[in-house]
């Protein structure tokens, strides 16, 4: 059997004349913006260069670009062997596909048609599950895609095994190595969203706190956690409470923390720069002590192999997109892809 994955992520720009473009394509998705595209074009050209200067300053502390693809392209190596050591009799590649910039996934379908593959697995490389990231890639995708396959996708792993063991050892060795400090407060870490997206029913906040609690259960040693949203931008009602009100909270309790970025599998820039950066400031200011970090996933052995074993699952099942772990999200989020009823066909 050949079979491909195809794993997805928001893509970031790979020098400095990819930055307003990247940030164009961002703003331009209808996801992000639900403006008719008459009125989001031009917009989305406009807030691309008022924060290209901004945004060009943060990539510049990374080298010039963004190192998302470089991790993502790891991750997808790693996955592939472990899908080989797994499941020997299968010819498994693994491709990557960024929503945002280059590979973007036009290109990789046309890579993925010339295989051929008798299976295809899309893995969003998002563990919760919005509108706004895992929805807007695979509707991208399948607005692209004209090859051979049968296709399944997994929608999202909030409680997966292998991403919450991954987090909780990350968290442990961080904590240890600072010799284990005793007034730390963990603070779970995720990409904020406007308010009016969760409003509709969008189940990123849900699952965003199922993650949490399962990486909590791990580590009996915090008691003292909390789930805060960071990366706001624009004048809307967004998710909270925001990252940076946490570190002040726990600033004026005599606190320090130890920041969990539980959105994100790989390093890019609202790790290396907004949380080691700008939130590392703050906390100085604040007097929050230690400040501590933990790092993504990445290539973790507990993360790959789960991503294996979710693999394998998705292709003998025989709905369309599906989760993987024990979740299923609340009732009344109808933004879920899978929750009653159906699911959609891809």
């Amino acid at each position: 059997m050949k079979l491909a994955i195809v794993v997805f992520n928001l893509g970031g720009p790979d020098g400095p004349a990819a930055v307003r473009p990247f940030l164009f394509n961002l703003f331009n998705d209808p996801a992000i913006i639900t403006l008719p595209g008459i009125v989001r074009r031009p917009l989305a050209a406009f807030i691309a260069r008022r924060r290209e200067t901004v945004a060009q300053a943060n990539y510049d502390l990374m080298g010039g670009a963004s190192p998302l693809l470089p991790e993502t392209q790891s991750q997808a190596r790693a996955l592939e062997a472990e899908l080989k050591a797994q499941a020997p009799g299968v010819d498994a590649r693994v491709f990557v596909a960024m929503r945002y910039w280059k590979p973007f996934a036009a290109d990789t379908a046309k890579t993925v048609a010339a295989f051929a593959p008798d299976e295809i697995v899309l893995l969003p490389l998002y563990p919760q599950y919005s509108t706004t990231t895992t929805g807007s890639s695979l509707k991208d995708w399948r607005s692209v895609y004209r090859g051979p396959g049968r296709t399944r996708a997994i929608c999202c792993f909030p409680t997966a095994q292998g991403l919450a063991d991954a987090h909780a050892d990350a968290v442990r060795s961080v904590w240890e190595a600072a010799g284990r400090p005793g007034n730390v407060r963990l603070l779970f870490s995720a990409h904020g969203l406007p308010q009016k997206v969760i409003d509709g029913g969008d189940p990123y906040r849900a699952q965003i706190e199922a993650t949490a609690a399962q990486i909590s259960q791990r580590l009996p040693e915090f008691a003292d956690w909390a789930v805060c949203y960071q990366s706001r931008v624009g004048p809307l009602k967004w998710l909270g409470p925001a990252t940076d009100e946490e570190i002040r909270r726990a600033g004026a309790e005599g606190k320090g923390v130890l920041i969990v970025p539980i959105a994100f599998v790989s390093e890019h820039v609202e790790t290396l720069v907004e949380l080691d950066h700008e939130y590392a400031a703050l906390a100085r200011e604040v007097g929050c002590a230690p400040y501590l970090r933990s790092p993504a996933p990445g290539v973790r052995p507990q993360f790959i192999e789960d991503l294996a074993h979710a693999v394998q699952i998705a292709i003998g099942r025989g709905a369309d997109i599906h989760p993987h772990g024990p979740w299923l999200c609340p009732a009344g989020l109808q933004k879920c892809p899978c929750h009653r009823g159906d699911p959609p066909t891809l």
